[in-house]
């Protein structure tokens, strides 16, 4: 499914703290026991994969299955922290240094057809760029971390891919 910026990528929640947020429930129902295969953080968009397999959820989440995005980054990235990117990069997980493996980086030449987003302020205000990063692990936030780590934060992140699953269109935000 294409889960939209917004939603958490759960269908239940027990904490209080997140019982306003919108979930997945909140779009379609589901059979019992589907669960959400490496999930993306409230603000990120795309490919999300449901299944009832938990066989099938390990496999998906292992490194054996390239997870691809497109992100908007802010600022204009050069190509010496794309090459960093592609080399891996240091970033904290659960508060220890963590070095990601080596990835696939490339600089998209223009804007990919994307609806636009509504509230982001800094594609309106400052230059933007487009990087796809192909990774194959899925630590927490992982893509974020790595573009604040070479100096270029996230503005927007869409998973367009895992393994042979494309997300061909986006659909159009309403607005």
């Amino acid at each position: 499914m294409h889960k939209p910026a917004g939603y958490l990528s759960q269908l239940t929640t027990n904490q209080r703290n997140q019982q306003k947020k919108k979930l997945l429930t909140d779009l379609f129902d589901f059979p019992e026991g589907t669960m959400a295969v490496g999930r993306l953080d409230l603000q990120s968009e795309g490919l999300l994969f449901l299944t009832t397999d938990g066989k099938l959820s390990d496999h998906i989440r292992s490194k054996k299955v390239e997870k691809e995005y497109y992100t908007e980054l802010d600022g204009v990235i050069t190509d010496e922290a794309v090459k960093k990117l592609a080399q891996g990069v240091e970033i904290s997980i659960n508060g220890k240094p963590y070095t990601t493996l080596p990835c696939q980086v490339q600089r998209l030449s223009e804007q990919p057809e994307v609806p636009p987003l509504q509230n982001t302020r800094v594609s309106r205000h400052r230059p933007t760029s487009w990087i796809c990063i192909t990774i194959t692990e899925g630590k927490f936030r992982q893509v974020r971390k790595m573009t604040a780590a070479v100096g270029y934060p996230t503005v927007r992140l869409i998973r367009m891919r895992i393994g042979s699953l494309k997300l061909n269109k986006l659909p159009s935000v309403k607005v």
